[in-house]
């Protein structure tokens, strides 16, 4: 009876050994903040305080822009992951051996920073103030850390910087210094406003007189016609464009009518080979000579003519010579000049090439890569051009390439940073701005497409805690079985018990009755 009690507690204990029992795993964090699971043991243990023991960190996620010589200061941290306290701690950049590697002014013989002591899970901030150096275009450059311990083995990390460019100082537009002519007789007086040039805008000067008779009481006075201001249709010319010329006149002879006039236009030669060469401006139809019956005594007349703008012009003022010839009241004749300077302007024109999405689906707080070159296919210089790209899927992004000269190209390299989840490819639209030589901003846009995906580092977590939370649960199917088990085994000792309780009975009374029988047979 006793074996089989022992018999059946050992049954019950081996049941319950079994449903208790399970893998026991332990989770071991990494560097990137991802659990995965490692068995135990004191090797594994040590091989893990060595992996990922220093992680050098970036305080913003966002990648630092420096300018040309501006100072910046640039805050890093120290994570000791070790689990023991690191003592003298030193972390110092890379510097290399030449100005590509290194695009900061190289103001000290060495940065390291030292830290003395970092406990097991703290961290330590460490600061580096770098200056740009002027000559460095811009670019995105490659900075790496190198930190070493007392205690751990050196590691290194390596991060990414933005540079930009100095911008160009813009060339002061050409002037045309015309000495102002001696007022003649019957001229206007000075303040009048007469005589007006200007680079920018365009205007006018007046010449001398030649010739002429005389008129009543012998005293010679030769009428004098001169340009007050000229306009053009349409008030912007435009190289390769035709555009009318329209010229104001006036005699300012108070006592004297002109006659018989003819007026003649001629512009400078422009062209770099003996095939293109040719005027500034040719008449897009006739000659370039304007007759005009007369203007009387202080009197205003309008000439006009149609002109054409040669198609390679550079964005400049042009000038244009005015002779005049015309004949007085006594019919002698007068030569004359003005000149005129017609500003003209140049479309910019430019091309984008394709966008290089690298890579071209991210997760929020993820970076991509965007990459595209502009083609500067006009004659024009483009000054302070800026890329700028938005989208509510992003963080906005500015990228700064300077001055983009006539027939060059400039590479457009941003990192975009996902700022919320999209559903499939959302919009991501680059602008870019650019001035003129007058300080005019204009600027054209372009779109791309980017998937912006749900932090794959909180999506792996919460699977790791579900797993967690599965391998830590109980597992209730093997409990049922096991309480079915024993369950039984309690069933069957309880009916073992009774079925041997009522033998023994029954045997009682057996006996019992042959201690009777003799008895009876005595009586």
């Amino acid at each position: 009876m006793r074996n089989l009690k022992r018999f059946l507690t050992g049954v019950c204990m081996a049941a319950l050994l079994t449903t208790m029992a399970g893998p026991v795993k332990i989770m071991a964090e990494d560097a990137s903040g991802i659990t995965s699971e490692a068995p135990v043991s004191a090797e594994n243990g040590s091989a893990s305080r060595a992996a990922g023991a220093i992680i050098v960190k970036s305080e913003e996620n966002r990648v630092p822009t420096f300018k040309a010589g501006e100072a910046k200061v640039w805050k890093l941290t120290i994570h000791n992951n070790s689990g023991d306290s690191l003592a003298n701690v030193v972390i110092a950049p890379m510097m290399g051996d030449t100005n590509d590697e290194w695009p900061f002014k190289t103001e000290y013989q060495s940065y390291e920073r030292t830290i003395e002591e970092i406990p097991a899970g703290g961290y330590a901030p460490v600061e580096f103030e770098f200056v740009q150096r002027e000559d460095v275009t811009t670019a995105r450059h490659t900075i790496q850390f190198y930190v070493t311990s007392d205690t751990v083995q050196p590691v290194s990390q390596r991060f990414y910087v933005n540079t930009t460019a100095k911008p160009e100082e813009k060339p002061e537009p050409p002037k045309d210094n015309i000495p102002p002519q001696a007022p003649d007789i019957d001229s206007p007086s000075i303040g009048d406003g007469m005589d007006l040039i200007s680079s920018d805008a365009g205007g006018f000067s007046n010449g001398g007189v030649s010739g002429g008779g005389s008129e009543s009481g012998g005293a010679v006075s030769v009428p004098r016609v001169i340009v007050t201001g000229f306009s053009t249709d349409p008030a912007e010319v435009r190289a390769g464009s035709n555009f009318t010329l329209t010229i104001h006149l006036r005699n300012t002879s108070k006592s004297s009518k002109v006659s018989n006039m003819l007026f003649d236009l001629s512009s400078p030669s422009e062209g770099t080979d003996e095939q293109t060469t040719a005027p500034a401006f040719l008449p897009s139809s006739g000659s370039s000579s304007i007759y005009l019956d007369g203007i009387k005594a202080n009197g205003t007349a309008d000439i006009s003519i149609q002109l054409n703008a040669k198609a390679d012009l550079l964005q400049k003022p042009y000038s244009v010579e005015l002779s005049m010839k015309y004949e007085d009241k006594d019919g002698g004749s007068v030569d004359a000049a003005s000149s005129l300077s017609i500003p003209v302007k140049q479309d910019a024109r430019f091309e984008f090439s394709d966008f290089e999405i690298s890579p071209d689906s991210i997760s929020v707080g993820d970076e991509a890569n965007v990459m595209c070159n502009l083609y500067n296919l006009g004659r024009i210089k483009l000054y302070n051009v800026k890329a700028a790209f938005e989208g509510t899927c992003i963080e906005k992004e500015e990228v700064f390439l300077g001055n983009v000269e006539s027939g060059t190209s400039a590479s457009i390299d941003a990192m975009l940073e996902g700022a919320q989840a999209t559903e499939g490819p959302a919009k991501v639209t680059m602008t870019v701005s650019y001035e003129d030589e007058a300080g005019t901003v204009s600027t054209v846009t372009k779109d791309l497409q980017l998937t912006v995906m749900e932090s794959m580092e909180t999506d792996m977590m919460m699977t790791d805690m579900e797993m967690i939370e599965e391998e830590s649960g109980f597992p209730v199917v093997l409990a049922g079985a096991a309480a079915a088990v024993v369950l039984v085994i309690i069933i069957i000792v309880v009916v073992i018990k009774k079925r041997r309780k009522r033998q023994r009975l029954n045997e009682e009374e057996e006996l019992l009755d042959e201690l009777d029988r003799p008895s009876e047979d005595e009586r």
